[in-house]
């Protein structure tokens, strides 16, 4: 009766530490295995604007290189980006890139129309 009871107990020793170690592999690798992700964009696809200058805001998830039509723009350490950019009238496309330092990437483009006010 004893060593069932020390068998059970070992096993179930064995068996906690080695889900420890497996969970804690997983939060250190959750970057590698979401990858990097553009979030919270404060614009919408097919948007309707008045003002050739809009300010873009969002978040990229675990980003390290981020590009707003090709052309890099800087990201905090939170992944928080602000950047402005002028409209031409009529249909615009923005693109907006992100890489992660392992090479995924996560790619939006966003479709917007900038109609002048009468008189400009």
């Amino acid at each position: 009766m004893q060593n069932n009871i020390k068998k059970i107990v070992k096993i179930a020793g064995f068996s906690v530490f080695f889900l420890l170690i497996i969970l804690y592999a997983f939060f250190r690798s959750k970057d590698l295995i979401f990858g990097v992700k553009i979030r919270n964009i404060n614009i919408k696809n097919d948007m309707t604007v008045t003002s050739n200058i809009l300010e873009i805001t969002g978040v990229a998830k675990n980003a390290i290189f981020l590009s707003l039509d090709g052309r890099e723009i800087s990201v905090d350490q939170k992944g928080d980006f602000d950047e402005t950019i002028a409209l031409l009238p009529g249909y615009n496309i923005i693109n907006i890139k992100a890489k992660d330092k392992f090479g995924n990437v996560d790619e939006k483009n966003y479709q917007l129309i900038y109609e002048q006010a009468l008189g400009n």
